[in-house]
């Protein structure tokens, strides 16, 4: 396949199986996986990502809303799409898509209810976290109220950990599970069926193994971001050089004239920006772009669509390949650098960039 693009983000699909296989190997042979797509797969490509998830023999897919649900059920995958926050307004396109709603309080459940619709449902509970979910208190309401509604489908319960990843807050987990146990068990005898249950997220299932329940949710690992070596990052971001030029001291770069040369300088211009996701707290010194396996630094400020480097102890030349972001330049390395966390540095990839798979 030629490549047009400029500016690409390099998905390497082998990685993602490498991902999924090994944290499987952390499960029982039995426990069903939900893949978490939302957010354009992290901003790897849902449809890509997804269909390649349905292959490897994912139980469901997990989206935020009914608009990227809709997306990839359009694409042709066929298992279960869970709709995280369903909203009120999309009850239609849910129901035309075959979509699975997360059910999460008390008019939800009626909206749904009445429809008299066939639905798949997911009941939500907070154990701790205090965002979405019903409370433990509401377990007996919530069992009279769906006992009104027999077209709604429970296919399982469950609930979000805080701080799966913080060993330091291990107790404040603990306690989450058990108020995620004791509901699960209330609900299930209300409304006596055994139900599914899941709560786990990567750092769950690699922190708390007898945790795992009939199902987890997989998101960040599958995309190969954990302080577990066996996980794999699965993108490499890459750009060009668009223009190089030789500047002399005293000369000034970018916006503000933030930069100033203190000797002669070869610099280099990359199309690529903050509208395409590169933070500005990354300009003048703070990030770097490899080049020619060399770490160029960021100098000035970066721009809307573009931003410069130092090629010094390059032989870079308009039009030689760079790395935004890979093996030697990590999205966690990058997300320590601007204090955040690598979900939102993948999540604001702006999609005119390209998507590739290669095999």
């Amino acid at each position: 396949m030629k490549i047009i693009h400029e500016t690409i983000l390099e998905v390497n699909l082998d990685k993602l199986a490498n991902n999924f296989n090994y944290l499987k190997s952390k499960l029982n042979p039995d426990t069903k996986i939900i893949a978490v797509v939302k957010a354009y797969a992290y901003g790897h490509g849902d449809i890509a990502i997804s269909s390649y998830l349905e292959k490897l023999g994912v139980h469901a897919l997990w989206v935020a809303d009914f608009e990227e649900g809709t997306r990839i059920r359009k694409s042709g995958i066929k298992i279960p799409i869970i709709i995280a926050n369903p909203g009120t307004k999309s009850t239609q396109q849910i129901i035309d898509n075959k979509l699975d709603v997360v059910i999460y309080n008390s008019e939800l459940l009626h909206l749904y209810g009445k429809l008299n619709k066939e639905i798949r449902i997911h009941i939500k509970f907070d154990t701790g976290m205090n965002r979405y979910g019903f409370d433990a208190s509401e377990v007996n309401e919530l069992v009279a109220n769906l006992q009104k509604y027999p077209k709604l489908k429970t296919q399982s319960i469950c609930s979000h950990l805080a701080a799966s990843d913080n060993s330091t807050e291990d107790s404040f987990t603990n306690a989450q599970f058990q108020v995620f146990e004791k509901v699960s068990s209330s609900f299930s005898k209300g409304i006596n069926q055994l139900i599914d249950t899941h709560i786990l997220n990567t750092n769950g299932v690699l922190r708390f193994p007898n945790k795992e329940y009939e199902m987890v949710r997989l998101g960040i690992g599958l995309y190969g971001v954990s302080n577990d070596d066996n996980l794999q990052q699965i993108s490499t971001l890459k750009s060009v050089i668009s223009q190089v030029r030789i500047i002399k001291k005293g000369s000034k770069v970018g916006y503000d004239a933030s930069f100033l040369a203190k000797e002669d300088m070869k610099i280099g211009v990359v199309p690529f920006g903050y509208a395409d996701g590169l933070n500005r707290k990354l300009s003048i010194n703070n990030g770097v772009i490899i080049v020619q396996n060399i770490a160029c630094p960021i100098i000035g400020k970066i721009s809307m669509d573009s931003c410069m480097i130092d090629l010094k102890g390059t032989t870079a030349k308009i039009g030689d390949e760079v790395v935004i972001f890979g093996d030697k330049n990590t999205i966690s390395s990058i997300a320590n650098k601007l204090s955040t966390i690598p979900y939102e540095i993948f999540s604001s990839l702006n999609r005119r960039i390209k998507r590739i798979y290669p095999c």
